[in-house]
């Protein structure tokens, strides 16, 4: 059977302190009942699966034209187009069944009540996404991808460690936070309306578990020891590197049939592919800067790995 199974040996906590008050996770949890979609009745799913070729100056084009795959013609660009939009929701997929992983833990692991009820309820959410991109691949993709190498070692990394502010870190910080930024790029990386729908939806939810993770983590950081505060950056990282590798798509181009160390080196240094990497990762930046760990030390890493444009640049230096 296909999976990741990961042993950790972790310390289960219960409270019987029901008096502590958090105002803005009780705010998060209201937000999330009052707007709590349907997956059957808000999403349309009899919609034509495919709307009109994308306009040819649109971004996945004008990289698409740059590359050694223009001199194969228009059939390799739809090939193309096909192939990563499958690989985009595939990974959507994985990613969501990570966060529900992560956040049923946290529930167990958190030490108090509110803290326990709101990751319940996100992994209640982070369900109804997985039952939603699974239904969408089994209707809409013609083949799925398994999970990238890269983002199940970052996943085996963050369940390994028994720390829950490293896997708050992990997933809320670093996956969810790119995997927003994704969602909410959708109109302009998706052709087919359907699916552009379900990241909408799917996007409102994300920022409040982003918001969550910025909750919990606030002011932790500045009361932790150096080398406690530099175990953080190192996996913070670590987690970025196999993140940005991610979206190299080595997978797209062995699919492809496009020699894959060619393909890489493609994505690796065409501005507008790295100019989209920037984009995304540009929401992990803010959050990090949220949480107090885009230190000197993570900027510098970022800089290093491709992942800070000079928009962001010129934000984090201030």
């Amino acid at each position: 059977m296909l999976g990741l199974t990961v042993p950790v040996s972790i310390q289960t906590h219960l409270s019987w302190d029901y008096t502590t008050a958090h105002p803005r996770i009780q705010r998060l949890y209201d937000e999330a009942r009052q707007l709590q979609w349907d997956e059957i009745k808000d999403i349309d799913w009899t919609c034509q699966s495919e709307a009109a070729e994308s306009d040819p100056s649109a971004f996945g084009r004008a990289a698409f034209n740059e590359s050694f795959l223009a001199a194969y013609g228009e059939s390799m660009w739809r090939h193309f187009r096909r192939q990563q939009q499958s690989w985009m929701v595939s990974q959507f997929l994985h990613g969501e069944q990570a966060a529900l992983v992560v956040s049923a833990r946290l529930a167990e692991v958190l030490p108090d009540v509110a803290l326990k009820g709101y990751a319940a309820s996100q992994a209640a959410e982070e369900a109804r996404h997985v039952a939603v991109f699974l239904r969408y691949a089994n209707e809409r993709l013609s083949e799925r991808y398994a999970v990238s190498p890269s983002f199940e070692l970052l996943l085996e990394q963050i369940l390994r460690d028994s720390q829950w502010d490293v896997l708050a870190l992990g997933m809320h910080v670093m996956v969810e936070a790119l995997a927003l930024a994704a969602f909410r790029l959708a109109n302009s990386t998706f052709e087919d309306p359907l699916i552009r729908r379900i990241t909408h939806l799917t996007a409102r939810d994300e920022a409040r578990h982003v918001s969550f993770g910025v909750l919990l983590l606030d002011g932790l950081y500045t009361r932790m020891s150096a080398s406690e505060l530099r175990y953080r950056e190192d996996f913070v990282l670590e987690a970025a590197a196999l993140l940005g590798r991610r979206y190299l798509l080595t997978e797209v181009w062995e699919r492809l049939g496009i020699d894959s160390g060619k393909g890489t080196d493609f994505a690796r240094s065409n501005e507008m592919m790295k100019a989209y990497r920037c984009t995304i990762f540009a929401r992990v930046v803010h959050t990090l800067n949220r949480v107090g760990l885009m230190t000197e030390r993570v900027r510098t890493g970022f800089d290093r790995l491709g992942l800070v444009g000079a928009a962001t640049r010129s934000r984090t230096n201030r």
